[in-house]
């Protein structure tokens, strides 16, 4: 399966976002029920994840396939915080959980062991841990590959990745719509995750907070991403939701946010958002009137 894109190309561009990966799943639901497809998908961080499994079945049975995953999860098939993970972080000083919970999720479900095996082309975005540059996956173990696009720092170890040892795509290109167009592709349609824009309250817990902290630098990446892009490229920025009050480290709301989103997405197909390209103003950030006391 080859990894270049011509010209024309049009990719499906995922953000990052913990647990808020659910949104894009409706995203993708909607999309594929309107026959709204990709010729190559760049995804980093948890969209990496989502991207990688889409890669593997685009259609809409695909998709609701995922959405069966998402619904099953709990965040300790992604966060196993347990004594054992603090008593280890103490001794080793260098990362807080294991890999090998979301290792074992992605290896169950994700249907194919290479990334140039996917039957559209993939690239997952990371972070080269040692130069801070972005570093894009287009072939070689998927699983690593996801791994290393979704390892937090302090949170998770780095993975290497052949010679390099990365981490999370958020540090360096959370919403890589300038990888998409280095790739070639001229159409982007740009699955953002959103933000909890209208919690009354911070988070509870480290990764909690940080995971929250993510979510804002990826809004402020992508809007400044944007507003570089070559003007002879069309993107098309599907609409988070709001208001969200949902932390990015909590996976009990997914079916919720799964349904929303397909709603959400439904309604701005159906008002012509595909046909309004280089609109992005719903990403601004924002307060809601409680937050404003």
């Amino acid at each position: 399966m080859p990894t270049t894109a011509t010209k024309t190309a049009k990719a499906f561009v995922l953000a990052g976002g913990g647990s808020l990966g659910a949104v894009q799943v409706g995203m993708l639901h909607s999309l594929a029920a309107h026959g709204i497809t990709a010729d190559m998908v760049v995804g980093s961080s948890v969209g990496a994840l989502n991207g990688a499994y889409y890669c593997g079945n685009p259609t809409l049975d695909g998709v609701r396939q995922l959405e069966d995953i998402w619904r099953g999860l709990r965040r300790s098939d992604v966060f196993p915080m347990t004594w054992r993970t603090l008593f280890g972080f103490l001794r080793r000083r260098d990362f807080l959980i294991a890999s090998d919970a979301l290792c074992e999720v992605v290896e169950k479900h994700l249907p194919y062991r290479n990334l140039e095996e996917a039957k559209i082309p993939i690239h997952i975005v990371a972070t080269d841990i040692l130069t801070g540059k972005t570093a894009v996956l287009s072939h070689g173990p998927a699983s690593q590959a996801i791994l290393a696009s979704t390892a937090i720092p302090a949170a998770f170890a780095p993975v290497q990745f052949e010679t390099k040892y990365l981490a999370d795509g958020a540090l360096s290109s959370n919403t890589p719509a300038r990888v998409a167009v280095g790739l070639g592709a001229r159409n982007i349609v740009i699955l953002p995750t959103g933000y909890a824009c209208a919690r009354e309250k911070p988070p509870t817990g480290a990764i909690g907070n940080a995971l929250h902290a993510l979510t804002l630098l990826i809004t402020t990446q992508l809007l400044n991403e944007l507003g570089g892009l070559d003007p002879a490229v069309d993107y098309f920025v599907l609409p988070p939701l709001c208001p969200l009050d949902v932390s990015p480290y909590d996976f009990s709301h997914t079916g919720e946010l799964i349904e929303r989103s397909i709603q959400s997405t439904d309604a701005w197909i159906a008002e012509g958002g595909l046909e309004r390209p280089r609109v992005y103003d719903q990403l601004s950030l924002h307060e809601h009137a409680h937050q404003r006391h």
